[in-house]
Protein backbone atom coordinates (compact mmCIF):
# COMPACT_ATOMS: atom_id res chain seq x y z
CA UNK A 1 0.00 0.00 0.00
CA UNK A 2 1.33 3.40 -0.20
CA UNK A 3 2.92 5.29 2.05
CA UNK A 4 0.10 7.17 4.01
CA UNK A 5 -0.50 3.68 5.15
CA UNK A 6 2.99 3.55 6.92
CA UNK A 7 3.43 4.57 10.48
CA UNK A 8 4.65 7.94 9.58
CA UNK A 9 0.80 9.03 8.56
CA UNK A 10 0.34 11.06 11.61
CA UNK A 11 3.11 13.64 10.26
CA UNK A 12 1.66 14.26 7.42
CA UNK A 13 0.86 17.69 7.30
CA UNK A 14 -2.94 19.11 7.59
CA UNK A 15 -4.60 18.98 3.94
CA UNK A 16 -6.31 21.95 2.08
CA UNK A 17 -10.28 21.16 3.97
CA UNK A 18 -12.89 22.44 4.65
CA UNK A 19 -15.95 21.17 6.73
CA UNK A 20 -19.41 22.94 6.89
CA UNK A 21 -21.78 21.93 9.77
CA UNK A 22 -25.15 21.15 9.15
CA UNK A 23 -24.92 20.45 5.47
CA UNK A 24 -26.59 16.89 6.32
CA UNK A 25 -29.99 18.27 7.45
CA UNK A 26 -30.51 20.31 4.14
CA UNK A 27 -33.15 18.67 1.96
CA UNK A 28 -34.10 19.03 -2.27
CA UNK A 29 -35.82 17.23 -4.93
CA UNK A 30 -34.85 14.03 -6.28
CA UNK A 31 -33.79 13.32 -9.65
CA UNK A 32 -36.61 12.33 -12.28
CA UNK A 33 -37.37 8.22 -11.95
CA UNK A 34 -37.57 7.76 -15.83
CA UNK A 35 -33.58 8.13 -15.96
CA UNK A 36 -33.07 4.96 -14.94
CA UNK A 37 -35.01 3.45 -17.25
CA UNK A 38 -33.77 4.94 -20.08
CA UNK A 39 -29.81 3.57 -19.31
CA UNK A 40 -31.48 0.02 -18.53
CA UNK A 41 -32.91 0.25 -22.16
CA UNK A 42 -29.64 1.13 -23.73
CA UNK A 43 -27.86 -1.73 -25.30
CA UNK A 44 -24.86 -3.30 -23.20
CA UNK A 45 -26.17 -1.65 -20.36
CA UNK A 46 -24.97 -3.18 -17.07
CA UNK A 47 -24.75 -2.20 -13.33
CA UNK A 48 -20.75 -0.94 -12.62
CA UNK A 49 -19.46 -2.97 -10.10
CA UNK A 50 -19.35 -2.06 -6.21
CA UNK A 51 -16.39 -3.72 -5.17
CA UNK A 52 -14.98 -3.84 -1.62
CA UNK A 53 -11.83 -3.59 -0.28
CA UNK A 54 -10.93 -4.59 3.03
CA UNK A 55 -8.15 -3.56 3.24
CA UNK A 56 -8.32 0.10 2.61
CA UNK A 57 -10.96 -0.05 5.85
CA UNK A 58 -8.66 -2.22 7.52
CA UNK A 59 -6.00 1.22 6.67
CA UNK A 60 -8.16 3.85 7.11
CA UNK A 61 -10.12 2.72 9.99
CA UNK A 62 -13.84 2.59 9.09
CA UNK A 63 -16.06 -0.39 9.20
CA UNK A 64 -16.37 -1.28 5.40
CA UNK A 65 -14.87 0.61 2.05
CA UNK A 66 -16.65 0.29 -1.18
CA UNK A 67 -15.25 1.21 -4.70
CA UNK A 68 -17.41 2.08 -7.46
CA UNK A 69 -15.71 0.91 -10.25
CA UNK A 70 -16.94 3.32 -13.51
CA UNK A 71 -14.10 1.81 -15.36
CA UNK A 72 -16.31 0.36 -17.90
CA UNK A 73 -19.37 1.93 -18.88
CA UNK A 74 -21.61 1.37 -21.58
CA UNK A 75 -18.44 0.28 -23.57
CA UNK A 76 -16.45 3.45 -21.96
CA UNK A 77 -13.94 3.81 -19.88
CA UNK A 78 -15.66 6.57 -17.61
CA UNK A 79 -19.37 8.00 -16.28
CA UNK A 80 -19.63 10.68 -18.72
CA UNK A 81 -21.99 8.46 -21.27
CA UNK A 82 -24.51 8.42 -18.47
CA UNK A 83 -25.09 12.40 -18.77
CA UNK A 84 -24.63 12.43 -22.14
CA UNK A 85 -26.39 9.67 -23.74
CA UNK A 86 -29.70 10.97 -21.70
CA UNK A 87 -28.81 14.75 -22.24
CA UNK A 88 -29.01 13.79 -26.14
CA UNK A 89 -32.00 12.03 -25.70
CA UNK A 90 -33.44 14.91 -24.21
CA UNK A 91 -32.56 17.22 -26.87
CA UNK A 92 -33.16 15.39 -29.65
CA UNK A 93 -36.85 14.79 -28.53
CA UNK A 94 -36.89 18.47 -27.53
CA UNK A 95 -35.80 19.33 -30.84
CA UNK A 96 -38.38 17.08 -33.03
CA UNK A 97 -41.22 18.02 -30.30
CA UNK A 98 -40.46 22.00 -31.17
CA UNK A 99 -40.80 20.96 -35.05
CA UNK A 100 -37.08 21.42 -35.78
CA UNK A 101 -35.87 20.33 -39.46
CA UNK A 102 -34.87 16.86 -39.39
CA UNK A 103 -31.32 15.74 -40.04
CA UNK A 104 -28.06 15.32 -38.40
CA UNK A 105 -27.02 18.14 -36.24
CA UNK A 106 -23.43 18.72 -34.97
CA UNK A 107 -23.44 18.03 -30.87
CA UNK A 108 -20.58 20.50 -29.85
CA UNK A 109 -19.06 20.56 -26.44
CA UNK A 110 -15.39 21.17 -24.69
CA UNK A 111 -13.70 18.57 -22.81
CA UNK A 112 -11.00 17.56 -20.89
CA UNK A 113 -11.52 13.89 -22.24
CA UNK A 114 -14.01 12.11 -20.82
CA UNK A 115 -17.54 14.18 -21.53
CA UNK A 116 -15.84 14.75 -25.38
CA UNK A 117 -15.82 11.12 -26.32
CA UNK A 118 -18.93 10.38 -24.67
CA UNK A 119 -20.71 12.67 -26.78
CA UNK A 120 -19.13 11.70 -29.83
CA UNK A 121 -19.59 8.17 -28.84
CA UNK A 122 -23.61 9.06 -28.59
CA UNK A 123 -23.10 11.10 -31.71
CA UNK A 124 -21.87 8.51 -33.73
CA UNK A 125 -24.34 5.72 -32.42
CA UNK A 126 -27.53 7.77 -33.30
CA UNK A 127 -26.01 8.91 -36.91
CA UNK A 128 -25.33 12.89 -35.55
CA UNK A 129 -21.98 14.96 -36.10
CA UNK A 130 -19.74 15.68 -32.97
CA UNK A 131 -17.62 18.79 -32.59
CA UNK A 132 -15.10 18.54 -29.88
CA UNK A 133 -12.75 21.13 -28.05
CA UNK A 134 -10.11 20.10 -25.83
CA UNK A 135 -7.91 22.59 -24.06
CA UNK A 136 -4.34 22.10 -23.86
CA UNK A 137 -3.29 19.42 -21.38
CA UNK A 138 -5.45 16.86 -22.71
CA UNK A 139 -3.14 13.78 -23.67
CA UNK A 140 -2.67 12.83 -27.34
CA UNK A 141 -4.28 9.10 -26.88
CA UNK A 142 -6.95 10.67 -24.86
CA UNK A 143 -7.39 13.06 -28.36
CA UNK A 144 -7.16 10.04 -30.53
CA UNK A 145 -9.62 8.24 -28.58
CA UNK A 146 -12.35 11.08 -29.38
CA UNK A 147 -11.32 11.04 -33.18
CA UNK A 148 -11.67 7.44 -33.05
CA UNK A 149 -15.35 8.10 -32.42
CA UNK A 150 -15.95 9.91 -35.69
CA UNK A 151 -15.53 13.10 -33.77
CA UNK A 152 -13.97 16.58 -34.99
CA UNK A 153 -11.49 17.92 -32.78
CA UNK A 154 -10.50 21.10 -32.17
CA UNK A 155 -7.63 21.79 -30.03
CA UNK A 156 -7.35 25.32 -28.12
CA UNK A 157 -4.49 26.49 -26.53
CA UNK A 158 -5.77 28.04 -23.22
CA UNK A 159 -7.42 25.93 -20.56
CA UNK A 160 -10.78 24.05 -20.16
CA UNK A 161 -12.37 27.56 -19.61
CA UNK A 162 -11.17 29.18 -22.68
CA UNK A 163 -12.59 25.56 -24.27
CA UNK A 164 -15.60 26.27 -23.31
CA UNK A 165 -15.76 29.45 -24.22
CA UNK A 166 -14.79 28.87 -27.69
CA UNK A 167 -16.97 25.78 -27.72
CA UNK A 168 -20.20 28.08 -26.95
CA UNK A 169 -19.08 30.59 -29.79
CA UNK A 170 -18.82 27.28 -32.20
CA UNK A 171 -22.25 26.31 -31.07
CA UNK A 172 -23.77 29.69 -32.03
CA UNK A 173 -24.18 28.46 -35.86
CA UNK A 174 -26.94 26.86 -37.16
CA UNK A 175 -27.47 23.33 -37.09
CA UNK A 176 -25.58 22.95 -34.20
CA UNK A 177 -26.47 22.29 -30.43
CA UNK A 178 -23.85 22.95 -27.00
CA UNK A 179 -24.33 19.88 -25.20
CA UNK A 180 -21.72 21.27 -22.21
CA UNK A 181 -21.42 19.51 -18.75
CA UNK A 182 -21.23 22.55 -16.98
CA UNK A 183 -23.40 25.68 -16.78
CA UNK A 184 -23.70 29.27 -16.90
CA UNK A 185 -26.32 31.38 -16.57
CA UNK A 186 -28.02 31.35 -19.52
CA UNK A 187 -27.19 28.39 -20.58
CA UNK A 188 -28.72 25.49 -17.87
CA UNK A 189 -31.38 23.67 -19.22
CA UNK A 190 -29.06 21.03 -20.45
CA UNK A 191 -26.22 20.51 -18.23
CA UNK A 192 -29.00 20.11 -16.36
CA UNK A 193 -30.05 16.80 -17.91
CA UNK A 194 -26.80 15.68 -18.23
CA UNK A 195 -26.54 16.11 -13.94
CA UNK A 196 -29.88 13.75 -14.16
CA UNK A 197 -28.19 11.11 -16.24
CA UNK A 198 -25.33 10.81 -13.51
CA UNK A 199 -28.45 10.04 -10.98
CA UNK A 200 -28.45 6.49 -12.38
CA UNK A 201 -24.59 5.70 -10.68
CA UNK A 202 -26.06 6.91 -7.11
CA UNK A 203 -29.47 4.35 -7.60
CA UNK A 204 -27.14 1.79 -8.36
CA UNK A 205 -25.54 2.38 -5.39
CA UNK A 206 -28.72 2.49 -3.64
CA UNK A 207 -29.38 -1.67 -4.98
CA UNK A 208 -25.94 -3.05 -4.69
CA UNK A 209 -24.94 -1.85 -1.15
CA UNK A 210 -28.62 -3.25 0.10
CA UNK A 211 -27.36 -6.22 -1.85
CA UNK A 212 -24.20 -6.18 0.29
CA UNK A 213 -25.79 -5.99 3.72
CA UNK A 214 -25.31 -2.22 4.37
CA UNK A 215 -28.91 -1.44 3.74
CA UNK A 216 -29.31 2.18 5.24
CA UNK A 217 -26.60 3.37 2.77
CA UNK A 218 -23.46 4.78 2.97
CA UNK A 219 -21.97 7.35 5.90
CA UNK A 220 -19.80 9.01 3.77
CA UNK A 221 -19.38 8.89 0.29
CA UNK A 222 -16.25 10.52 -1.77
CA UNK A 223 -16.36 12.26 -4.71
CA UNK A 224 -13.86 13.69 -7.44
CA UNK A 225 -14.52 17.50 -8.39
CA UNK A 226 -13.93 19.46 -11.50
CA UNK A 227 -17.05 21.73 -12.04
CA UNK A 228 -18.91 19.86 -9.41
CA UNK A 229 -21.77 18.55 -12.16
CA UNK A 230 -21.74 14.69 -10.42
CA UNK A 231 -20.87 16.15 -6.70
CA UNK A 232 -24.27 18.46 -8.04
CA UNK A 233 -25.90 14.70 -8.33
CA UNK A 234 -24.67 13.07 -5.48
CA UNK A 235 -25.73 15.46 -3.34
CA UNK A 236 -29.44 15.88 -4.97
CA UNK A 237 -29.54 12.08 -4.58
CA UNK A 238 -28.66 11.61 -0.83
CA UNK A 239 -30.29 15.40 0.46
CA UNK A 240 -33.42 13.78 -1.31
CA UNK A 241 -34.12 11.17 0.98
CA UNK A 242 -36.66 11.86 3.36
CA UNK A 243 -35.48 9.19 5.94
CA UNK A 244 -32.64 7.18 6.93
CA UNK A 245 -29.18 7.82 7.30
CA UNK A 246 -27.96 11.43 6.29
CA UNK A 247 -24.99 10.17 4.37
CA UNK A 248 -21.78 12.33 4.89
CA UNK A 249 -20.70 14.17 1.70
CA UNK A 250 -16.85 14.96 0.54
CA UNK A 251 -15.51 16.28 -2.61
CA UNK A 252 -11.84 15.85 -3.43
CA UNK A 253 -9.95 18.24 -6.30
CA UNK A 254 -6.64 18.70 -7.31
CA UNK A 255 -4.87 21.43 -5.18
CA UNK A 256 -3.67 23.08 -8.86
CA UNK A 257 -7.51 23.28 -9.65
CA UNK A 258 -9.35 23.40 -6.24
CA UNK A 259 -12.84 26.00 -7.34
CA UNK A 260 -15.14 24.33 -5.71
CA UNK A 261 -13.16 24.26 -2.09
CA UNK A 262 -11.85 28.29 -2.68
CA UNK A 263 -15.66 28.78 -3.86
CA UNK A 264 -17.20 27.35 -0.46
CA UNK A 265 -14.43 29.00 1.54
CA UNK A 266 -15.35 32.01 0.30
CA UNK A 267 -19.22 31.69 0.38
CA UNK A 268 -19.93 32.11 -3.27
CA UNK A 269 -18.67 31.18 -6.66
CA UNK A 270 -15.38 32.02 -7.90
CA UNK A 271 -13.00 31.14 -10.83
CA UNK A 272 -9.43 30.04 -10.02
CA UNK A 273 -6.24 30.17 -12.34
CA UNK A 274 -6.17 26.37 -13.20
CA UNK A 275 -2.14 24.86 -13.15
CA UNK A 276 -0.71 21.63 -15.14
CA UNK A 277 -2.24 18.11 -13.08
CA UNK A 278 -2.52 14.56 -13.59
CA UNK A 279 -6.15 14.84 -12.85
CA UNK A 280 -7.04 16.32 -16.03
CA UNK A 281 -10.62 15.70 -16.11
CA UNK A 282 -11.10 17.62 -12.82
CA UNK A 283 -8.62 20.70 -14.15
CA UNK A 284 -11.34 23.05 -14.03
CA UNK A 285 -11.51 26.78 -12.92
CA UNK A 286 -15.00 27.89 -12.14
CA UNK A 287 -17.88 25.85 -10.55
CA UNK A 288 -21.21 24.96 -12.92
CA UNK A 289 -23.87 27.66 -11.98
CA UNK A 290 -26.60 24.96 -11.51
CA UNK A 291 -23.78 22.70 -9.28
CA UNK A 292 -23.25 25.57 -6.81
CA UNK A 293 -26.20 26.08 -5.01
CA UNK A 294 -26.84 22.72 -4.21
CA UNK A 295 -22.88 22.06 -3.35
CA UNK A 296 -22.94 25.46 -1.02
CA UNK A 297 -25.93 23.97 0.87
CA UNK A 298 -25.18 20.05 0.97
CA UNK A 299 -22.01 19.03 0.93
CA UNK A 300 -20.51 18.52 4.28
CA UNK A 301 -16.58 18.66 3.45
CA UNK A 302 -13.91 19.58 0.64
CA UNK A 303 -10.56 18.82 0.29
CA UNK A 304 -7.86 18.88 -2.32
CA UNK A 305 -4.89 16.92 -2.99
CA UNK A 306 -1.60 16.49 -4.67
CA UNK A 307 -1.14 14.59 -8.21
CA UNK A 308 1.65 12.52 -6.21
CA UNK A 309 -1.70 11.35 -3.77
CA UNK A 310 -3.93 10.51 -6.44
CA UNK A 311 -1.05 8.85 -8.61
CA UNK A 312 -0.16 6.74 -5.89
CA UNK A 313 -4.06 6.03 -4.93
CA UNK A 314 -4.52 4.94 -8.22
CA UNK A 315 -1.65 2.35 -7.86
CA UNK A 316 -3.06 1.05 -4.45
CA UNK A 317 -6.69 0.79 -6.59
CA UNK A 318 -4.93 -1.45 -9.39
CA UNK A 319 -2.71 -3.46 -7.01
CA UNK A 320 -6.28 -4.65 -5.28
CA UNK A 321 -7.86 -4.87 -8.54
CA UNK A 322 -10.14 -1.82 -9.39
CA UNK A 323 -8.61 0.06 -12.81
CA UNK A 324 -8.87 4.01 -12.33
CA UNK A 325 -7.19 7.15 -13.35
CA UNK A 326 -5.91 10.08 -11.27
CA UNK A 327 -9.16 11.14 -11.31
CA UNK A 328 -10.94 8.64 -10.32
CA UNK A 329 -8.32 7.48 -7.45
CA UNK A 330 -8.92 11.06 -6.39
CA UNK A 331 -11.59 10.35 -3.92
CA UNK A 332 -9.07 7.74 -2.19
CA UNK A 333 -6.18 10.11 -1.79
CA UNK A 334 -9.12 12.99 -0.58
CA UNK A 335 -9.99 10.39 2.16
CA UNK A 336 -6.38 9.31 3.09
CA UNK A 337 -5.92 12.74 3.11
CA UNK A 338 -8.84 13.85 5.64
CA UNK A 339 -8.30 10.94 7.75
CA UNK A 340 -4.33 10.94 8.44
CA UNK A 341 -1.91 13.49 9.51
CA UNK A 342 -2.50 16.35 11.72
CA UNK A 343 -5.71 16.92 12.92
CA UNK A 344 -7.37 13.61 11.19
CA UNK A 345 -9.16 13.06 14.45
CA UNK A 346 -11.07 16.04 14.69
CA UNK A 347 -11.54 15.65 10.91
CA UNK A 348 -13.31 11.76 11.23
CA UNK A 349 -15.24 13.46 14.50
CA UNK A 350 -16.77 15.91 12.13
CA UNK A 351 -17.41 13.48 8.80
CA UNK A 352 -19.18 11.50 11.57
CA UNK A 353 -17.20 8.45 10.84
CA UNK A 354 -15.74 5.49 13.10
CA UNK A 355 -14.73 2.13 13.47
CA UNK A 356 -18.07 0.69 11.99
CA UNK A 357 -18.42 3.38 9.39
CA UNK A 358 -19.44 2.31 5.90
CA UNK A 359 -17.42 4.52 2.75
CA UNK A 360 -18.31 4.53 -0.79
CA UNK A 361 -15.49 6.41 -3.08
CA UNK A 362 -16.41 7.19 -6.40
CA UNK A 363 -13.81 6.01 -9.13
CA UNK A 364 -14.89 7.72 -12.00
CA UNK A 365 -13.11 6.49 -14.87
CA UNK A 366 -10.42 3.36 -15.78
CA UNK A 367 -6.76 3.74 -16.42
CA UNK A 368 -7.36 3.98 -19.88
CA UNK A 369 -9.40 7.04 -19.60
CA UNK A 370 -6.46 9.09 -18.91
CA UNK A 371 -3.47 8.35 -19.98
CA UNK A 372 -1.54 11.17 -18.53
CA UNK A 373 -0.69 8.80 -15.28
CA UNK A 374 1.57 6.99 -18.04
CA UNK A 375 3.71 9.80 -18.74
CA UNK A 376 6.76 9.06 -16.62
CA UNK A 377 6.56 5.62 -17.49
Amino acid sequence: MSENSSGNASLLPEPPWLVRPGARTWRCDPAPAEVRGFHTALPGYALSPLTELPPLAAELGVGRVFVKDESCRLGLPAFKVLGASWAIHRTLADRAANGTEPGPVTLVTATDGNHGRAVARTARLLGQRAHVFVPRGVHPRAVAAIVAEEAKVTEVAGPYDEAVRVASEAAATPGTVLVQDTAWPGYERIPGWIVEGYSTLCAEIDEQLTDEGAVEGPDLVAVPVGVGSLAQAVVTHYRSRPSGRASALLSVEPETAACVLESLTLGEPVSVTTGETAMAGLNCGTPSSIAWPRLHAGLDAAVAVLDAESVRAAGDLAALGVSSGPCGAASLAGLRAVLTGVGAGERRTALGLDTTSVVVLLSTEGAAANPHSAVDD
